[in-house]
């Protein structure tokens, strides 16, 4: 039996010892392949995300015979996610998987021996994962979430032409969420418009700072960020007590309230991730598996906030309508 196996039983005596909050293992005792799937927080999008990326390796012929999966969330806790990446080593993993830019950070800053592949980076290069996507140079590889802010901003100017002063509300800890907000500062100065910022460093500060900037704004806009997105609906309760609508970066947001969102599909960045994970343990040297930008998007939006502000939908989108009682 394979050391890997025999050491599958300290995943469990971890848990006990509250190391994990997390471990799943899908495959029986004569699993070939164990895989760490590394989250700092779960919501709808990263469990999209997981999923995808579980159900295209099974796809592409690792079955539960042949590849397990450890599940290791840190809750929203950083002390934790750290601990978690300390200990990837002692577990003898065959692969590594973080979901988006804070648990690449922190995998890929632990080195751990087992190669990485990320699913949703917004910039990797940026948020120091490898020097260039061409030529991954830190045993890490994956896809990157590029935020299409003229998109987004596309949405804003049909669903809500009037809308000229807008707020722009961010964890100032991540780094895809900073990176993102500058994007949308630079396209709003350029196109016209005036914008005003508000941060926070934790989930427990949204609601506030929601309040503070819809009385302020036109509009909110909701970079990529997984902190407020856990948070989306005191943000959309404020902005609806205010009449204006929120736009957000992800799918997830919209369910959660906000009236559109452009963005890459999340099912595509864990289908992709997946496939670039095959040929890694195919043989396939991580650094010769460049890190791909995925940019096919999709224009979601959520008819019951539309309602609930008086917005007609274009017949001539193509939209992605789903319909929530977030309003009540």
């Amino acid at each position: 039996m394979k050391l890997k196996r025999l050491l599958a039983g300290f995943c469990c005596a971890a848990l006990a010892l509250g190391a994990f909050t997390g471990c799943q293992n899908n495959g029986g005792s004569d699993s070939t392949y164990n895989v760490a799937i590394v989250q700092l927080v779960d919501n709808g999008a990263f469990t999209e995300m997981r999923e995808a990326f579980i159900q295209q390796m099974r796809d592409l012929g690792y079955t539960e015979d042949e590849m397990s999966f450890d599940l290791l969330n840190a809750q929203g806790d950083t002390s934790t996610l750290n601990s978690i990446c300390a200990d990837l080593n002692n577990q003898d993993y065959d692969l590594v998987v973080p979901i988006v830019t804070p648990a690449t950070q922190a995998v890929v800053n632990a080195q751990p021996d087992a190669p990485v592949v990320f699913i949703s980076v917004t910039n990797p290069v940026n948020a120091g994962v490898m020097t260039t996507m061409e030529s991954p140079d830190k045993n890490a590889t994956g896809t990157s979430n590029i935020v299409p802010v003229d998109e987004i901003f596309g949405l804003m100017n049909t669903l809500t032409p009037d809308a000229r002063h807008i707020g722009i509300l961010y964890c100032s800890g991540e780094v895809n969420a900073v990176s993102t907000a500058q994007n949308a500062k630079d396209y709003l100065t350029e196109n016209g418009y005036t914008y005003q910022e508000v941060t926070v460093t934790n989930s427990s500060e949204v609601q506030q700072a929601a309040q503070s900037l819809a009385g302020e704004v036109d509009a909110i806009y909701v970079p990529i960020d997984s902190t407020v997105q856990t948070a989306m609906p005191q943000v959309v309760e404020a902005a609806t007590d205010n009449g204006i609508a929120v736009y957000g970066s992800d799918p997830v947001m919209v369910q959660s309230g906000a009236l559109a969102s452009a963005s890459c599909s999340n099912t595509q960045l864990g289908q992709e991730s997946a496939k670039m994970a095959d040929q890694i343990l195919q043989g396939t040297p991580v650094s010769d598996v460049p890190a791909i930008y995925m940019s096919d998007f999709q224009y979601v939006v959520n008819e019951t906030t539309a309602q609930a502000l008086g917005i007609t939908l274009p017949e001539d989108q193509d939209w992605n309508i789903i319909a929530t009682d977030t309003q009540g």
